[in-house]
């Protein structure tokens, strides 16, 4: 079931946005008085949703392609260009993951905070960081799964912790 928190909170800050600007709509247009707050809301459930959704689509291989050159390639070259792609997405990753913890260690020691709620921005710094970093070990995991033991890698579609059973 952990496996699956990602997913669920992506859906649970989808589900929130869903509200949120249900309720700002109707309070905006029926008594001209929006909530306040919803920007930044709207912004970090948007982060969360994007965040937490990208280690899965990367480790699924399932992020949007442009294959218009696919019938050219071989299956062998269609591998190794596979390969290639995961390994640098998954190194070049790697300086954003370690850009953004060091830009949340900023606003900790700064002490910055939302405008309207004051929630401290760090904690969606580390957040983005942290989802950055496990996209990165997927995607070099994948990579080098795809070269020693393409039979483990998941199939587009597939769970990739358990059967649809559990």
């Amino acid at each position: 079931m952990l496996a699956h928190a990602p997913s669920w909170l992506a859906a649970g800050a989808l589900f929130l946005l869903m509200i949120l600007t249900f309720f700002d709509v109707v309070l905006r247009s029926a008594f001209n008085s929006p909530i306040e707050a919803a920007t930044e809301l709207t912004r970090i459930c948007m982060a969360i949703i994007v965040f937490a959704s990208l280690p899965i689509v990367s480790w699924r291989g399932e992020q949007i392609v442009v294959d218009l050159l696919d019938p050219f390639y071989s299956p062998w070259v269609a591998r190794i260009r596979d390969v290639l792609v995961d390994l640098v997405c998954g190194l070049i990753l790697l300086w954003p993951t370690w850009r953004v913890f060091a830009l949340a260690q900023r606003a900790m020691d700064y002490g910055d905070t939302t405008e309207y709620l004051n929630i401290p921005q760090f904690y969606i710094g580390y957040f983005i960081a942290t989802a950055t970093l496990i996209t990165a070990i997927a995607l070099i995991v994948r990579a080098a799964l795809a070269v020693l033991a393409p039979s483990f890698l998941p199939k587009p579609g597939q769970d990739i912790f358990f059967s649809k059973d559990a």
